[in-house]
């Protein structure tokens, strides 16, 4: 009958147990409802595409394996090593046996220490290389993209995406799978010896198991949704940091220091919400494994301490001190490796979070790519024409309504008109960074969607208003890491374009340091470097985007002069606002509200008296105003 009360007593325990779950389960559900989680990708799906990563390394991983099953070797062989001690002193005592167990025990310890460490090493190696080849195919695919795909995704985001996410799946490869696995053979190996030692206190064990099983399900489900909470949080303050940290002069010049700080506030809180209900998930499912031990232990010691009086339990199976010593060990062997399971779903979950994170941007394919058919161009004359053409960023609010023009090889085009005409679309358009939605652009009379993408780029030199430097030294930044160009060449673009004369006075030459965006240089010494930079790449058509605006007047009349030299080199586009800059330009076209309203060179327009007319009048005036 007192193992009736014994059982009944472990089903009251098991019960409430079971209350306290549901509870938690009840008060993350609530946590998770009002946080507003979603589900995206399968648990499946991630790993399938993980393990194509982990594929190549299939040697390596064997070899793991086999360190795995000799280091677990310990937990299985030491329980049974300490339990055959009572033997020893049962029988006539011998010294030298028990100096044999105990180099048995050691020399087993050893070994398992020894590959342990091995198995660690070689993983560190495996799961450094694993996680180099995501990161290379992620930058390649997110260069691959469109600049309206990375216009529309936060800077912040992708670091993320490219740092953080990545460094939480190296721990995938490192040390979750293994762990795992290794717990997994741990349990079993465990379970068998058990099975072998005394069937009736295993069978007694094997009660709990189901309740871990229920557990672990439910932690799993809750903690995957707390961790991709916590992951969407902290992308979000990231993106939101290298925003306003870009931004810091504009928030210290507005006084919006105070406004700033409360939303940042905000994103912090709502991280810290998505942390709790991590940390309530994790601080629920571990002490619950924990009583689930305890409660194990108790039915061992009652029901072993009964057999034992006994000689022998209630099935009749023979129970001795060694069983019992034993058997507690494997008790806690069977239920740490469950309990770690915590820690390691803790970082499992993180994982999946961030490669579910990685894959979405993996699964944004490029807008813009080369068609099947496309070809390849050596050489490009520079003979450019638009023929209907319609183009939108969105849906179809047209920012170029039906423009054709046609500009000859080496003749010097610009665009000119009010800001939002549409001139920098026109310019992006040739070089493909954007799609049109209608119409046709031809280079030499080949449409750019049926050139190879790179090809085509590659015969243009684009410099823009904004000239973006990386941070290095000048050499760097004007050579791009193509090793074929020589300094001679170097030094020859920089006098051609006027370069030279403020690099002569740096004390570091063309190896002088240029912080971050180039922001120790002027608007004007940034500009020359552009011009620079896109010489020593040999273009055959050029493109100038407000080269010459926000400079002083010194620095642009060396543009100018600049600008005079390249119209030598092929075909040159330019959009600008200062009309002085594109006087001597061979064709000029004037937009308005996405279309070409008027065409000529500039005395023909000013003949015409018409909107470049209007233009030219009003700069004219604000100079003679200006004097």
């Amino acid at each position: 009958m007192r193992e009736y009360y014994l059982l009944l007593v472990i089903g009251g325990i098991l019960g409430l147990f079971s209350a306290v779950f549901t509870a938690a389960y009840l008060t993350i559900r609530k946590q998770k409802e009002a946080i507003g989680f979603d589900r995206n990708m399968k648990d499946g799906e991630i790993i399938r595409r993980l393990m194509k990563y982990a594929r190549p390394h299939g040697k390596s991983f064997l070899l793991v394996g086999l360190l795995m099953l000799a280091s677990i070797a310990y937990d299985i062989v030491s329980p049974l090593v300490v339990g055959h001690i009572e033997e020893m002193f049962s029988s006539p005592f011998e010294l030298k046996i028990l100096f044999s167990w105990v180099a048995l025990y050691a020399g087993v310890l050893a070994v398992s220490l020894l590959c342990s460490y091995a198995q660690a090493i070689l993983l560190q190696k495996t799961g450094q290389k694993i996680l180099s080849s995501i990161r290379e195919d992620l930058f390649v695919h997110i260069e691959s993209l469109s600049h309206a795909q990375l216009t529309a995704i936060p800077v912040g985001k992708l670091v993320t995406r490219v740092t953080n996410d990545t460094g939480a799946i190296s721990m995938m490869f490192t040390n979750i799978f293994v762990n795992l696995v290794k717990n997994t053979f741990v349990i079993t190996g465990v379970f068998v010896a058990m099975l072998c030692l005394n069937y009736e206190l295993t069978l007694m064990i094997l009660c709990f198991v189901p309740f871990i099983v229920l557990f672990t399900v439910i932690f799993r489900k809750f903690s995957r949704k707390a961790y991709r909470r916590v992951k969407d949080g902290t992308t979000d303050i990231n993106t939101y940091l290298s925003e306003h940290l870009s931004g810091m002069k504009i928030i210290q010049i507005f006084n919006r220091e105070a406004e700033k700080k409360a939303q940042f506030d905000e994103k912090n809180r709502t991280l810290g919400r998505a942390k709790q209900a991590q940390i309530l998930t994790f601080a629920v499912f571990r002490p619950v494994v924990y009583m689930l031990y305890i409660a194990s232990v108790l039915c061992l010691l009652y029901l072993g301490g009964r057999g034992y009086i006994k000689g022998t339990s209630f099935l009749g199976q023979t129970i001795t001190a060694g069983v019992l010593v034993s058997f507690y060990m494997y008790i806690s062997k069977f239920f740490n490796p469950i309990q770690s399971l915590a820690e390691q779903f803790n970082w499992l979950q993180s994982a999946m979070a961030s490669a579910e994170k990685i894959f979405t941007v993996f699964d944004m394919e490029p807008e813009i790519t080369d068609a099947p058919d496309a070809v390849e161009l050596d050489h490009v004359e520079g003979n450019i024409e638009f023929r209907h053409v319609w183009f939108a960023y969105e849906d179809e609010e047209w920012v170029l309504k039906d423009v054709s023009f046609k500009v000859n090889a080496r003749e010097t085009a610009a665009f000119v008109g009010a800001t939002g005409s549409g001139k920098t679309t026109i310019l992006s358009l040739i070089c493909r960074n954007y799609d049109i939605q209608k119409g046709e652009i031809l280079v030499d009379g080949i449409d750019v969607r049926k050139i190879k993408l790179a090809s085509l780029r590659r015969q243009f030199g684009q410099m823009l208003q904004d000239v973006f430097l990386f941070a290095g030294t000048i050499r760097s930044n004007l050579v791009l890491r193509e090793d074929s160009i020589t300094d001679e060449e170097v030094k020859e673009a920089c006098r051609y374009v006027n370069a030279d004369k403020f690099i002569s006075k740096l004390s570091g030459g063309l190896d002088e340091e240029v912080r971050e965006r180039g922001n120790n240089f002027s608007a004007g010494q940034r500009q020359l470097l552009s011009f620079a930079r896109t010489i020593l790449q040999k273009p055959s058509v050029m493109i100038l985007d407000e080269a010459t605006a926000n400079i002083d007047t010194e620095t642009e009349i060396l543009i100018q002069d600049s600008l005079e030299k390249m119209k030598n080199i092929g075909t040159m586009l330019i959009v600008a606002h200062r009309l002085s800059t594109i006087r001597s330009a061979d064709k000029i076209f004037v937009i308005s509200r996405g279309e070409i309203v008027e065409e000529g060179t500039h005395e023909e327009l000013l003949r015409l008296g018409g909107r470049y007319y209007e233009l030219y009048k009003i700069q004219e005036k604000k100079q003679q105003i200006g004097a």
